[in-house]
């Protein structure tokens, strides 16, 4: 059962969101809210697995509150949900510790998936977003950065990350246990000083680090 916290202040959209993840198998919305005025004690009352989280909101809004929960809890899956698709705040909610970043006019079907994908570690983006992060990237002209002391093997990791390769595809492509994998990327997380597999990424496409 994956348990959900949805912050989004359109009520219909709330109540929406509510109904559609509650009437699905295997997911279960634990409470919504309307701002994330309360974002640090909501979370850690309820320890949710995946938080929805809208952007534009009144009072606290979302890349603020995203802030927020990652100076308390760094594993929670946190998918930014919002009709935003410009660079400034994909980047933002990317290298402040989002899972992914979807939009609004994401299908049903399609953001049940999405919600899955987080939490089984993957970093969901909606296809438009996608592409403007490649885009994004590819026109930063970063000199290449120093290599933050990472090994060989660390940095084959980053790269297949990179590459869009899952823990489980990466131990088959090094022909290594999966635990290694997770070890491997946790001491790349420490390394690079980051938080989750999207942040990483960034950082190695920002700072040219393969």
């Amino acid at each position: 059962m994956i348990k959900v916290l949805i912050y989004e202040d359109n009520p219909q959209l709330r109540e929406g969101l509510t109904m559609l993840i509650n009437g699905s198998d295997g997911f279960e919305v634990l409470s919504s809210f309307k701002n994330c005025n309360n974002v640090v004690e909501e979370v850690e009352a309820f320890k949710p697995d995946v938080i929805l989280m809208d952007i534009d909101m009144p009072g606290v809004n979302g890349l603020e509150g995203l802030k927020l929960v990652r100076e308390i809890d760094t594993t929670v899956k946190i998918l930014m949900l919002t009709v935003f698709d410009d660079n400034k705040n994909v980047f933002q909610a990317i290298s402040s510790g989002a899972n992914g970043y979807i939009l609004k006019k994401t299908p049903p079907g399609k953001l049940l998936d999405y919600i899955t994908e987080a939490q089984s570690g993957g970093a969901p983006m909606t296809s438009s977003i996608a592409t403007q992060v490649l885009k994004m990237f590819s026109s930063m002209n970063n000199e290449k950065g120093e290599d933050y002391n990472l090994s060989d093997r660390e940095k084959q990791v980053l790269q297949l990350l990179v590459d869009g390769y899952s823990y489980k595809m990466i131990a088959g492509e090094m022909y290594i246990a999966i635990d290694t994998v997770r070890s491997h990327i946790k001491k790349i997380y420490e390394k690079l000083h980051v938080n989750s597999k999207s942040e990483a990424v960034a950082k190695a496409f920002k700072d040219r680090i393969v």
